[in-house]
């Protein structure tokens, strides 16, 4: 089987041209295609090094560059010493730029940026999900934010609309009958969230979700004194914390975690 040389140029990782360069090759059963990656190239020193490459060993040069300067370069390099070149990117960002009468930013590395924060996103929430309503205590000292209240204080909600700003958040439910993990006191308080609610709103939410779930609304769980019980024994924690109280009795999911997220970039 007869060897074919590819070499893939990028100003980032260049996986995007690597792929395109597979894609094709998978074409051929004729021949083996050899692809070697050259990420990162910021300067015309190494481009004439690739080309001068290139031409030695016969080979395709396939590139992703978006600084115009080092695309010319490279494109006008290759054409002196007959190295046929692809680009890549470039036909379609200059498509984009003259269709819609948009310049282009060309900066390097903008779609691993984007792939980046993707997976971010998709960790936090899986870490919401994970350490949600008290699962795990470890996910305390890794989480970013702590958020701690008694039941039915919105407190899975929030974690996950935390996660889509690709925050860690780990909640913890507050029970008279249950010690608090220890992690809660070993943390920063700027990093715990206390979910303050009145005895009236509470009682109202809960008696709502017996009848959701086809039980009696006279149930303890939704009583006021118990109700009273279990705001005061949250209050004892939350000053032993020290951490900051928000009162959530009438705002909504989106109204409070945008309210934790400017309290929290203004202290890390």
């Amino acid at each position: 089987m007869d060897n074919a040389n590819v070499y893939v140029v990028s100003d980032s990782v260049g996986e995007t041209a690597e792929l395109v360069v597979k894609a094709a090759a998978s074409q051929f059963q004729s021949f083996r295609i050899n692809i070697r990656r050259i990420p990162y190239v910021e300067d015309t020193e190494t481009l004439s090094e690739v080309v001068s490459l290139a031409k030695e060993n016969k080979a395709i040069i396939a590139f992703t560059l978006v600084v115009p300067s080092m695309r010319d370069f490279l494109i006008n390099e290759a054409s002196k010493a007959g190295v046929p070149v692809v680009d890549i990117i470039g036909p379609m960002v200059k498509q984009m730029q003259e269709s819609y009468n948009k310049k282009p930013r060309e900066e390097p590395g903008l779609v691993r940026q984007l792939d980046e924060d993707y997976f971010k996103k998709v960790e936090a929430i899986e870490f919401a999900v994970k350490y949600d309503d008290g699962r795990d205590p470890r996910g305390i000292l890794r989480a970013d934010i702590v958020l701690l209240g008694v039941s039915r204080t919105s407190k899975t909600p929030l974690s996950q609309y935390l996660a889509l700003k690709r925050l860690k958040v780990a909640n913890i439910p507050i029970v008279p009958e249950v010690e608090p993990p220890e992690e809660l006191f070993q943390i920063s308080a700027d990093r715990c969230f206390a979910l303050k609610i009145s005895p009236e709103k509470l009682n109202h939410i809960r008696k709502e979700r017996l009848k959701s779930l086809g039980l009696s609304a006279s149930a303890n769980y939704a009583s006021l004194d118990r109700i009273k019980e279990e705001l005061a024994y949250f209050d004892k924690v939350v000053e032993k914390i020290g951490c900051e109280v928000i009162d959530v009795s009438n705002k909504a999911v989106e109204e409070t975690a945008n309210l934790i997220l400017s309290k929290y970039t203004k202290k890390h």
